[in-house]
């Protein structure tokens, strides 16, 4: 039963990675314009995460210490400070469009505009983070996200034509219409999504908190190999229901009300009910994630205590870093910028500080100083090896792209 717990900070961790609200919207446009033909992009991005989130969850159950402590002790303090201003940007934009995201899910209950719910949003977060335990926390949120799964018994319910919609898996190029710069922009966003930094950070910090040890390596593997490929399962409900529903009629979803649709189509006013419900928990818990990866990230560096095992009074810095991280994202929210867009900017510029991650992340799997007999084996390094070279891809094009499609445009 422990090890059944346990594997909902693997849940709470993918469908926070997998599903927030920039990936249920991209996931979306892109089965809208190009069908399936992004399908291999969802298989490569829960590959990659599996990989590098086996190693973090590994250094962390051997050295009973978060990744990002080590990078800073093995590398020094100026690579990790690289590591420590890019990935926290990036969170930080991620927080805000999660924010967002959660708004613009009770803006579809209640018809109330997001922009009053975001207030009230980030008051609610603050409060659970800081009353709330962690366990707590991670099983409310992982286990209510669950009910995505509604939009993946949509796609047999709305009976598409599979020989078509395997057609468009198995051709990993654009449609008629569209061009190829603009499909390498939406591969390498969804990509992004798939392997955001803080997912890792969030990750091993999380099994620090849950106080893992050698002894519960199969606990982290568990949570690795069944979370991610679970979340991978739900962001793919949204990109083929996206691809039965709107690809056809050529029709572009850039909406959370078009994204959640087709559960409604499927399923009525019971579907529309759970989608909706699925998409709160999912973004309020990629909220979590991201406020504690902030955290996390500047406390393990300038060596705080920190975590939720601890009394908020006896991690004051840790929590007011956290606080000011809600705040900051509020104040970006505040200016009206759309919680949908902002997040496409963010999953670009988080793939440019990919290889600030991963690569740390593989030096210190690599280290018996740490890990003894457990570092890695020449399988997870090649596996390591190809996946940095990709992210690495990912980095130099996406700015690019970026411009020459217009955000995709």
């Amino acid at each position: 039963m422990k090890k059944f717990l346990g594997i909902t900070l693997g849940i709470l961790t993918a469908i926070g990675g997998f599903v927030d609200i920039g990936d249920i919207v991209s996931s979306s446009e892109a089965g809208s314009r190009f069908g399936l033909a992004h399908t291999w992009v969802l298989v490569v991005g829960v590959i990659g995460i599996c990989v590098y989130a086996e190693m973090a969850g590994r250094v962390t159950a051997v050295s009973n210490r978060p990744v990002f402590d080590l990078i800073r002790e093995r590398l020094g303090p100026r690579v990790a400070v690289a590591n420590l201003i890019g990935s926290y940007l990036v969170t930080l934009l991620t927080l805000a469009a999660e924010i967002g995201g959660v708004a613009l899910a009770l803006q579809l209950l209640s018809d109330v505009p997001y922009l009053v719910w975001v207030p009230l949003v980030a008051l609610v977060l603050w409060l659970a983070l800081w009353r709330v335990r962690f366990e707590t926390l991670e099983r409310i949120f992982g286990l209510a996200g669950l009910t995505l799964v509604v939009l993946v018994i949509a796609i047999l319910w709305l009976n598409p034509p599979f020989g078509e919609l395997a057609g468009q898996a198995l051709t990993p190029a654009p449609p008629e219409g569209e061009n190829w710069p603009t499909y390498w922009f939406f591969a390498i966003a969804l990509f992004a999504s798939a392997m955001t930094p803080y997912e890792v950070f969030f990750f091993s910090s999380g099994g620090v908190e849950e106080r893992w040890t050698a002894k519960d390596l199969v606990v982290s593997r568990i949570n690795v190999f069944v979370g991610f490929p679970l979340g991978g399962l739900l962001a793919f409900g949204f990109l083929a229901t996206s691809a039965i529903v709107f690809h056809p009629l050529d029709v572009g979803v850039d909406t959370l009300g078009q994204a959640v649709l087709p559960a409604g189509l499927a399923f009525g006013k019971v579907g529309l009910a759970l989608i909706i419900l699925g998409v709160f928990a999912a973004t309020f818990g990629a909220a979590m994630e991201t406020s504690l990866s902030s955290g996390y990230a500047v406390a393990q560096y300038f060596g705080w205590s920190w975590g939720k095992l601890l009394r908020p009074r006896q991690a004051i810095r840790f929590h007011t870093v956290v606080l000011v991280s809600i705040l900051l994202a509020v104040a970006a929210l505040l200016t009206t910028i759309d919680p949908v867009q902002l997040t496409e900017y963010m999953l670009i510029f988080s793939a440019v500080v990919l290889p600030l991650t991963y690569l740390p992340i593989l030096v210190v799997a690599n280290d018996r100083g740490y890990l003894g007999d457990k570092v890695n084996g020449p399988f997870a390094n090649t596996l390591g090896v190809v996946y940095l070279v990709i992210v690495m891809a990912a980095a130099v094009a996406a700015i690019p792209l970026m411009v020459m499609t217009g955000m995709g445009g």
